[in-house]
């Protein structure tokens, strides 16, 4: 999917001209990276602002339409108004296309609510990481990386290691080494407090069930044998 920007050459540099320039509606940008020194550069506030709300923006390269003339960019930072919904400033990387990048990725999970931890034995996911990092050529990169959490059982978690790469993908060698956990399957303490109880309320039952009674002995009857003598005699 080709995501385009629009942006033009920033005659005017400063705190000042920053300020006239949100002003009048448009953003202050930097273009940066490759065989070129860095270009000021602005665009179009209204632009930027509904650009930025789609996480494919986030993770894809760019054709910026810069004085007429098409470039390959990523974004790689956004400043933004601390309580108003101002982007205050914008940075894109040129990109080569015979050289590796360096990019976070999000993570979209998939059958979570179908995974063994969670129908079987009322377990919740824990999505410990949202994005990683990788690295590939600007031709492979991902929109997105999925997370199949199929197979996952309660008290299990899934590591970085076991995520199923895009051809020409690699993660980031330091993620790949830490092996960090991406997704775990908990059970809840309201549901092991539960357990615990009715496990202790069973010993309880159990100890309290009296031991089978035995039958009465019969007791020898010591008369029988002296009346049978007074027949005799």
């Amino acid at each position: 999917m080709k995501i385009e920007i629009t942006a033009t050459t920033r005659k005017t540099q400063g705190t000042g001209a920053s300020r006239r320039l949100r002003i009048a509606g448009r953003v202050p940008g930097i273009l940066y990276g490759g065989s070129e020194k860095p270009m000021p550069i602005e665009l179009d506030h209204n632009e930027i602002f509904h650009k930025l709300r789609a996480e494919v923006f986030h993770s894809s390269i760019l054709t910026m339409k810069l004085d007429g003339a098409d470039r390959q960019v990523l974004l790689r930072d956004v400043q933004r108004h601390p309580f108003r919904q101002i982007v205050g400033h914008v940075d894109f990387q040129r990109i080569d296309a015979d050289t590796k990048i360096h990019m976070k990725v999000p993570l979209h999970f998939i059958n979570d609510d179908v995974a063994p931890g969670v129908k079987l034995s009322g377990g919740l996911v824990s999505r410990v990481m949202n994005e990683i990092d990788v690295m590939c050529l600007p031709k492979d990169l991902p929109e997105f990386i999925q997370v199949d959490l199929l197979n996952l059982v309660a008290g299990h978690s899934l590591h970085v290691r076991e995520l199923t790469l895009p051809d020409g993908v690699e993660v980031v060698a330091k993620v790949k080494l830490e092996n960090p956990v991406v997704a775990t399957i908990v059970i809840p303490r309201a549901a092991i407090a539960e357990e615990e109880e009715e496990a202790a309320a069973a010993a309880v039952a159990a100890a309290e069930v009296p031991a089978t009674a035995q039958p009465p002995k019969e007791k020898s009857d010591d008369k029988a044998p002296a009346k049978k003598d007074e027949k005799k005699k």
